[in-house]
């Protein structure tokens, strides 16, 4: 579980010390995934972190607390395989390297589909393991059944503004059971309010579930991946896991793990993996056992200080003296269900956050979204968060989501992105990148954790363009009756000179200047039955902008004819054709064969 809680961590000297070298280890080694990066990258212009301490939407998990403890500084490195009466292969190594199977492969998975679809991104199943470690101690000890699916909900306290965030309810207690606060939710530790925009189908079963593995780490890579960051580089990967939970202890504590499982981790069967201890808002060893919300240790197991488990051993009692006989205990009637709704006795009622206080969102001064397919918007969405007062809000997290039939995304690819309103309460939309799709579709802003109306902003994708048509030669088009034309024809279309690629085009011969109608003689294409063909549909421009036609044929028709090319956007060029009688002093192309 994961959290802003840096300075409330009870850990000795000792395991920070070890998290010094870890980190220090991390930094020195520069292994593969963790290349330098004095500089950082900037991304997604003003709507990411501009430095590694920044949080740009709240945090996936709601900074909800998370697991502390470090990994040893011995390597991880399996020892020698060993093999039971059955031929079962065995592999033995220290209890910290091992990874529940499924969970394990769920980790894998995740990375190859990532590979796939950000291969810029550069994510690594151990970063992911690094950050289910710390989060859940992957799903506590892959407590899941054979799809993934934990047996047991694995929830994190109440976000009530008491010790953590302040988080209302968003999902009416769907994911997290708790229908007044959310909580971070599954093995990954999303609260619900991210996990409406980040989850994914990782186990291809149609569902988006927190609580499987496979959806939660192929989620986890894609918030890990947003924005267009590299996690090759130390830069974007801090600036990666300071999203997920923005605090430096967490960060070096996954960084620790994440360094760690690269080393060397093995699987294990699932419920063998050691079980999560010391969680970062308890006192070091003062522990009582699970955390609320969540999940019970496994058949089995006891839990110890500090929220570790042990095996069941019992200790001899000292005989007791006999005691006077006692009247019957009377029955204490059962206390009545504690509900969220209030604050446990004696707990001050949270103030109002800065989110409370949102009344309204308005445009803060939008211009018109239209941009051509493939382009990117010119115009960028900025929202205002805006007491009942009138007055601004700052610090608040506004959800723009793109809503519509459009393969329009946000930079990065993605369909969601939040920001963090600044001083003057204004919010602006990371840039908008139109797909191939045309049409309208709409951009919600909306504050997250909050449930009044948002801002609908409206936008337009628009086809392909070209404003200008040119020929690439200056060659005559000429040919013999029943000939063909020695040179195709060939144009090149630009807008606002830029060359205009993948742009619509129809090609006809038309009877005059004055009339456009397809003419019923002279040059001609052919069809794919070898037909006469005077208008060709559906042509497009190349990555260049340019467009070559199909070779051209003519009839026994003799004189003057006229090709007309129009794309979209309004471009037209009129190529004149020539067909004259062979000169016997200067002949002309010679029929085809075919002709």
């Amino acid at each position: 579980m994961a959290a802003h809680f840096g300075s409330r961590l009870r850990k000795g000297a000792a395991t920070t010390a070890v998290a010094a070298a870890a980190v220090a280890a991390l930094s020195a080694s520069q292994a593969p995934g963790v290349t330098a990066d004095g500089h950082g990258r900037q991304s997604a212009a003003g709507a990411t972190p501009t430095g590694p301490e920044a949080n740009t939407d709240g945090a996936a998990t709601g900074n909800s607390p998370y697991y502390t403890e470090l990994p040893p500084l011995n390597s991880p490195s399996p020892a020698p395989t060993t093999g039971t009466p059955d031929g079962t292969p065995v592999v033995q190594g220290p209890a910290e390297a091992r990874i529940p199977a499924t969970v394990l492969d769920a980790y894998k998975k995740a990375e190859a589909k990532l590979r796939e679809a950000k291969p810029g991104c550069n994510l690594t199943w151990q970063l992911l393991a690094a950050i289910g470690k710390v989060e859940s101690g992957h799903a506590r000890g892959g407590n899941v059944d054979a799809h993934g699916t934990t047996l047991s909900r694995i929830t994190g306290p109440p976000l009530n503004g008491i010790g953590f965030a302040h988080i209302s309810d968003t999902d009416r207690g769907a994911y997290d059971g708790d229908t007044v606060y959310d909580r971070a939710v599954g093995p990954m530790q999303f609260i619900p309010s991210t996990w409406a925009w980040a989850g994914r189908d990782g186990s291809g079963d149609g569902k988006k579930d927190p609580n499987n593995v496979y959806d939660a780490a192929l989620a986890a890579g894609h918030y890990l991946c947003r924005f267009g960051w590299d996690l090759s580089t130390a830069a974007d990967l801090e600036r990666a896991i300071l999203s997920y939970n923005n605090s430096r202890d967490y960060l070096n504590t996954v960084l620790s793990w994440l360094e760690y499982y690269r080393k060397g981790a093995h699987s294990v069967p699932d419920g063998t993996g050691p079980l999560p201890s010391r969680r970062s808002d308890e006192t070091a060893g003062a522990g009582t056992g699970p955390s609320p919300g969540t999940s019970s240790p496994a058949p089995g197991r006891t839990a110890k200080p500090g929220g570790g488990t042990t095996s069941p051993s019992p200790k001899p009692s000292a005989p007791s003296k006999p005691s006077k006989p006692s009247k019957p205990a009377q029955p204490t009637p059962p206390a009545p269900p504690s509900t969220p709704e209030e604050p446990a006795p004696g707990k001050p009622t949270p103030p109002p956050t800065a989110t409370d206080t949102v009344d309204r969102l308005e445009d803060a001064g939008t211009g018109r979204l239209t941009a051509m397919a493939g382009d990117a918007f010119s115009e960028r969405i900025s929202t205002r968060a805006e007491t009942k007062g009138g007055k601004p809000v700052g610090k608040v997290r506004i959800r723009f989501t793109v809503i519509g039939d459009t393969d329009a995304t946000f930079t990065g690819g993605e369909k969601v992105a939040t920001v963090v309103t600044d001083a003057s309460g204004v919010a602006v939309a990371p840039a908008l990148q139109a797909g191939e799709r045309t049409g309208d579709f709409r951009v919600h802003a909306t504050v997250a954790g909050r449930m009044f109306p948002g801002v609908a902003y409206p936008a337009t994708v628009t086809e392909r363009a070209a404003d200008t048509l040119t020929r690439t030669s200056d060659t005559p088009l000429t040919c013999t009756p029943g000939g063909e034309f020695a040179d195709e024809v060939e144009v090149r279309a630009t807008y606002k000179g830029a060359a205009a690629d993948k742009v619509a085009a129809t090609a006809t011969l038309i009877t005059s200047d004055e009339d456009p109608a397809e003419n019923d003689k002279g040059p001609h294409f052919k069809d794919a039955d070898g037909n006469p063909a005077r208008t060709l549909k559906d042509l497009r421009t190349d990555a260049k902008g340019l467009l070559k036609l199909p070779k051209l044929y003519a009839d026994d028709t003799t004189g003057t004819f006229l090709l007309r090319i129009t794309t979209a956007g309004g471009a037209t060029l009129t190529v004149e054709l020539q067909v004259d009688p062979a000169d016997p002093a200067n002949p002309s192309p010679s029929p085809s064969a075919s002709s």
